[in-house]
């Protein structure tokens, strides 16, 4: 057998010397070889040793990320995290009521004593990276199967994260780059008590809502505050009121020298997912169907949701994280695909892979073809067998599992049913407590009547979508005999479903009668749309197999064929990364040219009372008629929010934007509307990150919330 030999080449071309790097998530392993040349002829002020160090302080070690899909950053020898305000959002909304309302009137903390614990909430720390590809593809061989190959890389990879754990308070996760060419150890230090400090009310942290959403210019105070509490000797431990505020390794100090354009800008974080080397048939199937099918199922759930939560206080509080996290990407996806067409991002990509395909010929060794041949053939086969479901994956991913509770229920029910069926006492325990805790979430923010809605809109749109050859027999039988009423389906099956109240659920776990979960006619509908699902997944497992072993081939292929050209980034997963750029302007369309920053300014001339989109507290208005700006203001206003060129996705949101000398100047939160096909193809003459200013940051921290105990504790550098 033929030992592996794809690593090493395509480790060797990504990191190929004396190319500019025009964009990427970069690692920060590799920031000597790849970038630091080029961020110091852009202005860069720190050694590659000051930004990223094992052994020493640095700045990787202020950056955390918050929670399970965000980032944030110490800004205190106290623990203090800023990020930004739809981060931390959902846990405003949990500790929210009618009667104390965070959500519309902000929340301070004025002493540590009044700050807010959050069950689940994490600061992941990172501590170091390596590139352990060999050990990971130790037994790999060229004839290896997918599936093979597969099991091999998971059971080594858990080797080396027990090895890089042993003895050790750390986690650890081995990640995947460059479509399994290479792999690289990430090591964490995560702390589980995480407080609420402080969150402005939404008409600041909200501004502007979906409207304003993906747009600029922006005018949001998108952030929120939280802190890292320690056990006594300084280690993670959970919550306890004997806890103190964690002493970090390094905080960002903070400019309020501000920003002007072209000036050197650079962020940390922890980028959730792009696909940049997406081959033309999945820009196609994104246009096509995966972007509008999504769109379409999310606006129905949120055409209930946005009803009830209007009609009733208590639900706009239930449901406030929900939709926020419902809305995003339905308008992300609106634009995406529109970005996709206007760039013709699916024909830049075709050109690219008859480039691909033109080299792999002109190699008159045939050592190319060999290697590469027949890879742009099978991803093209996947994609037309695979798209023969695509709307059965979208939509009962879209529609149902992301739609009523009572569906999410009903899927978590069945691992219960089976461990009762082998009768496995100790699963069984597991899986109940389990269920226990998950209830105790879904159940704190859920209205009956608002979910009876979301189930008969999801299967509404379910089945109207779904061609009618792809959807179970049982289910269209079922759905026959109401006459396809799904407003009947749902209120009989929330009147006789044991998953609709936490009592019932709980009966449920406490009695362990597998006939209750079998029998039940909400456990029943969901087993006949996932159990048709996963038959028609099945089918197509062949070529899901062969879609790996070919965009590895393809991805390698490519950077072998640009190796003179530039530097290659591998597509974020929500490891740490950097990027850096310039603070930058940008002109979106002939005649029209975008300032690079906002001021208060603008909050007044969008403001609209009779919108909660865009009111206005009169505490603010009040400040701002008085110019009771304090240290913050910048020629008799307050900067709000600027650009920069920077390359971002979601998962940076509440990185820190930081200038040459590693000072906070402000906190990502956005992308622009012309640049929403960045996750795919980055286009450097549109794509910009919108960050709010730090001075508008601590503006609204000390003048209007006049928490200036939190001002006190902060290095600000004037």
């Amino acid at each position: 057998m033929k030992k592996l030999t794809l690593v090493i080449l395509a480790i060797t071309l990504a990191f190929g010397p004396g190319v500019k790097a025009d964009e990427g998530m970069w690692l920060l392993m590799f920031l000597d070889q790849q970038t630091y040349k080029d961020m110091k002829s852009k202005g860069l002020k720190l050694s590659s040793k000051q930004i990223y160090d094992i052994n020493k302080a640095s700045l990787k070690d202020a950056i955390i990320q918050f929670g399970r899909g965000c980032t944030g950053e110490i800004v205190s020898d106290q623990g203090l995290i800023l990020t930004n305000h739809h981060c931390g959002y959902s846990y405003i909304q949990s500790h929210s009521t009618v009667e104390n309302d965070y959500l519309s009137n902000g929340f301070w903390a004025y002493s540590k004593a009044e700050e807010l614990p959050n069950p689940g909430l994490t600061a992941k720390f990172f501590v170091r990276m390596e590139d352990v590809t060999d050990q990971v593809l130790q037994g790999v061989f060229d004839n290896t199967s997918e599936s093979e190959r597969l099991e091999i890389v998971r059971k080594n990879s858990r080797k080396v994260v027990e090895n890089a754990t042993k003895g050790t308070t750390y986690n650890a996760e081995v990640a995947t780059m460059f479509n399994g060419n290479q792999y690289i150890l990430f090591v964490y230090e995560i702390y589980k008590d995480v407080r609420l400090v402080g969150a402005p009310p939404s008409s600041i942290g909200k501004f502007g809502a979906d409207t304003d959403n993906w747009m600029w210019p922006r005018h949001t105070g998108d952030f929120s505050v939280f802190r890292v509490y320690t056990d006594k000797n300084g280690k993670p431990a959970e919550y306890s009121k004997d806890n103190i505020p964690m002493k970090p390794k390094h905080y960002l100090p903070i400019s309020l020298k501000g920003v002007k354009n072209n000036d050197f800008a650079m962020i940390i974080g922890y980028p959730g997912t792009t696909d940049r080397f997406l081959p033309s048939a999945g820009v196609k199937q994104a246009i096509d169907i995966y972007n509008p099918s999504v769109v379409t199922a999310r606006t129905a759930l949120r055409n209930v949701m946005d009803a009830d939560m209007k009609a009733d206080p208590k639900v706009r509080i239930q449901y406030a994280a929900k939709f926020a996290s419902l809305s995003n990407y339905w308008k992300f996806y609106i634009g995406q695909t529109q970005c996709l067409k206007h760039l013709n991002v699916h024909g830049t990509k075709q050109d690219l892979e008859k480039k691909l395909a033109n080299w792999i010929k002109e190699d008159k060794t045939g050592k190319r073809n060999e290697l590469y041949g027949t890879a742009l053939e099978d991803i093209d086969n996947y994609y037309s067998k695979a798209g023969e479901y695509d709307y059965l994956r979208v939509y009962t991913n879209e529609a149902i599992l992301r739609g009523a509770s009572i569906f999410s229920i009903s899927m978590r029910m069945e691992a219960l049913e089976t461990a009762l069926e082998k009768k496995d006492d100790s699963k069984v325990e597991a899986i109940c407590k389990d269920m226990k805790n998950y209830i105790e979430g879904v159940f704190k923010d859920y209205n009956e009547l608002t979910e009876e809605k979301l189930m008969a809109a999801g299967l509404d749109v379910y089945f109207r979508n779904v061609p009618m050859t792809q959807q179970s027999s049982a289910f269209l039988s079922y759905a026959f005999k109401y006459g396809y009423d799904f407003k009947q389906i749902a209120s009989d099956i929330f009147k006789t479903s044991h998953f609709v109240t936490k009592e019932k659920v709980l009966k449920v776990l406490d009695s362990k009668d597998i006939s209750i979960i079998s029998n039940d006619p909400a456990y029943i509908l969901t087993k006949q749309i996932l159990d048709n699902y996963r038959e028609k997944m099945s089918s197509i497992q062949d070529q899901r197999e062969q879609l790996s072993r070919a965009n590895r081939l393809f991805v390698k292929g490519i950077m072998e064929m640009e190796k003179n050209n530039k530097h290659f980034a591998p597509n974020a997963n929500s490891t740490i990364r950097y990027t850096y750029g310039q603070v930058k302007n940008y002109s979106p369309k002939d005649g029209m040219t975008y300032n690079y920053y906002t001021t208060l300014d603008g909050v007044m001339d969008k403001e609209d009372n009779s919108s909660w989109e865009f009111t206005v507290p009169a505490k603010l208005r009040h400040l701002y008629e008085t110019k009771d700006y304090g240290q913050y203001a910048q020629d008799g206003t307050v900067p709000v929010a600027f650009l920069s060129n920077l390359d971002i996705t979601g998962g940076n949101s509440g990185s820190p934007t930081l200038n040459a000398k590693g000072e906070l100047i402000g906190i990502a939160f956005d992308g622009n509307w012309e640049a929403m096909s960045g996750n795919i193809a980055f286009n450097p003459d549109l794509q910009r990150c919108i960050s709010v200013d730090i001075r508008y940051v601590l503006f609204i921290i000390d003048k209007f919330a006049g928490a200036t105990n939190l001002i006190q504790e902060m290095k600000i550098v004037k």
